[in-house]
């Protein structure tokens, strides 16, 4: 595995050092900097006083976003989930009979 390299994230005004492999770091700039993006917004509108109130709004807002993300096709992520989970346990069920064969 490559070696960790140090990199330094802007978020809210203040300064976070976190080590990352290289080839994350471009990754992890972009979440620094939507996040960093939430929670201007949040401290910009006013309505939540202090960085660890904001954060958590922020932290809701994004996996808000994630719970309700679409994948290519228009399927809700969430929706997605519970389809692959009924369908494995579709399939174990219809499987369970076979392996008490063997």
């Amino acid at each position: 595995r490559d070696s960790m390299e140090h990199v330094t994230l802007s978020i809210l005004g203040r300064e976070y050092r976190l080590a990352c492999a290289p080839e994350e770091k471009p990754a992890l700039l972009q979440c620094a900097e939507y996040v960093d993006g939430k929670m201007q917004a949040i401290k910009d509108a006013g309505k939540v006083m202090g960085a660890d109130r904001i954060a958590v709004m922020a932290a809701l807002q994004i996996a808000h976003e994630l719970f309700t993300a679409k994948d290519g096709g228009g399927v809700e992520v969430g929706e997605l989930r519970r389809r692959l989970r009924d369908l494995l346990q579709t399939c174990d069920e219809a499987l369970l009979p076979q392996e008490k064969l063997f």
